[in-house]
């Protein structure tokens, strides 16, 4: 997961908790408000219910009375109240919203009615579909019906529906438009992320182009976060690039002291040879330090091209890849004894430094040639922007646990005999860094009795303007 989706997501989530949290803040904001002003018409309606009964009695009470309000003076036993709680009491007088039904309470809101003196409580009044449901306030009191003084316990009630429904409206709105707040705000934080980024991703790009020797990056204005990591990756590449010219001096000293006394020791086997009279066996043992002192010296020259690597002077120009394969084929042909077919249309151009492409193409077939081979094919194949190069042969083949190996230093698949046909172990490292430095990759297949091919691809090009 890259780090601009990580971000977004990030962002995102936080949004999407805050709308959440606010949704469930104000949803309870306006339950509290609409609930406070219903228990307030509650309160005053259960005074107005008093005093018209104090006044009049059922008569008023049918007339005074709106007919959205649910009312019931329920007598209080005085002997034992507790019946109250336990049969709801007797009816003594109803508002006509009730008409023949009772208002009536759980045991448990009687219980607090008669403790505390009030209660709040719901209740549920019958009728088709689902119940119809009371915000119910009760309350003990003394009310003169027809100059009789009764105690007993008033309930008035209105229904929550339109409350709860308004609620239900709220909810499907405020749900609706944070949906759509947060899908803006994630293109919105995505499309900011990606522009806050992208001086992180110039920088990675940059990077990723430094394939062989460090180069500085250029560093951008001011004195931001990139700026400082553009100026700390420019100095871990400078103590990188101190590091490798260190090396690659090392190793060209070292290389150019083993070749003097190489060189030294060549001369004298060569005189040995050939100006004195020698036996046999010393004839044997001066060849063998021949053969010896000619890999060392070819194993001191691969080492010191691969140091180089990175620091070649290129030179890529326009290559004609058949020019190319033609060209090798006839430099080995004369010290090949099988056939060589050259398959490449001449259409095929690649960018690149023609030397070095020769010595890829020279190392390739070298080692098909030292593997038995007796046919070799060298093809190209054009893939649109890449150029594919394909050395084939019928050798002796690769067994598979070597094949991932090949292009390691010093890696070889049979140790003696690569040492008898001279193999220093570091042609193909050579090959495989020479094609990096072109931007291209090398692969290989083989099969053990079947045959090797090395293939690689390279960046193609368009073919040179013709001479004026």
């Amino acid at each position: 997961m890259t780090l601009r989706t990580r971000i977004t997501l990030l962002t995102s989530g936080l949004l999407l908790v805050t709308l959440l949290a606010l949704g469930v803040a104000l949803e309870g904001l306006l339950r509290n408000f609409l609930y406070r002003n219903l228990r307030s018409e509650l309160l005053e309606a259960s005074n107005q219910v008093v005093r018209l009964l104090n006044l009049g009695g059922q008569a008023l009470l049918e007339a005074g009375l709106p007919a959205s309000l649910y009312a019931e003076l329920q007598l209080l036993p005085e002997e034992n109240p507790a019946l109250l709680a336990r049969e709801g009491g007797i009816s003594l007088q109803k508002s006509p919203a009730l008409g023949s039904q009772r208002l009536l309470l759980k045991e448990a809101d009687y219980h607090t009615l008669l403790e505390r003196g009030e209660a709040w409580a719901y209740a549920e009044l019958p009728r088709e579909g689902p119940p119809l449901k009371l915000l119910v306030y009760a309350r003990r009191v003394e009310v003169n019906l027809g100059g009789t003084v009764w105690q007993g316990a008033l309930l008035v009630g209105k229904p929550v529906e339109n409350l709860e429904s308004t609620l239900s409206q709220f909810a499907r709105i405020y749900a609706g438009t944070a949906l759509l707040v947060l899908l803006l705000s994630i293109l919105l934080a995505r499309n900011l992320v990606a522009r806050a980024l992208e001086p992180l991703e110039w920088v990675a790009r940059r990077a990723e182009a430094i394939t062989t020797r460090p180069e500085p990056l250029p560093e951008p204005e001011g004195r931001d976060e990139v700026a400082t990591l553009v100026r700390a990756l420019n100095g871990m590449l400078s103590r990188m690039q101190k590091a490798f010219e260190a090396q690659t001096r090392f190793l060209q000293d070292a290389s150019h002291e083993l070749r003097t006394p190489l060189t030294a020791i060549l001369g004298h086997v060569g005189y040995l040879l050939r100006r004195t009279p020698l036996t046999e066996a010393q004839k044997e043992s001066l060849e063998v330090v021949k053969r010896e002192a000619e890999r060392m010296g070819k194993l001191v020259s691969d080492l010191l091209e691969l140091s180089q690597t990175g620091s070649w002077r290129m030179e890529p120009a326009p290559v004609r890849i058949q020019d190319l394969l033609e060209e090798v084929k006839e430099e080995f042909a004369k010290s090949f004894e099988g056939e060589m077919e050259v398959e490449a249309s001449p259409e095929l151009w690649v960018q690149g430094d023609p030397d070095r492409l020769h010595q890829v193409l020279a190392n390739l077939l070298s080692n098909a040639i030292k593997a038995g081979a007796r046919h070799i094919w060298l093809r190209a194949f054009d893939l649109g922007e890449k150029v594919v190069v394909r050395v084939e042969d019928d050798g002796e083949g690769i067994p598979k646990e070597h094949l991932p190996h090949l292009f390691e230093r010093f890696y070889r698949v049979d140790k003696a005999r690569d040492r008898e046909r001279g193999g220093s172990g570091l042609g193909l490292a050579i090959v495989k860094a020479i094609l990096e430095a072109h931007g291209g990759e090398i692969w290989v297949e083989s099969e053990v009795g079947q045959g090797t091919a090395f293939s690689f691809a390279l960046p193609s090009a368009a073919p040179p303007p013709p001479p004026r």
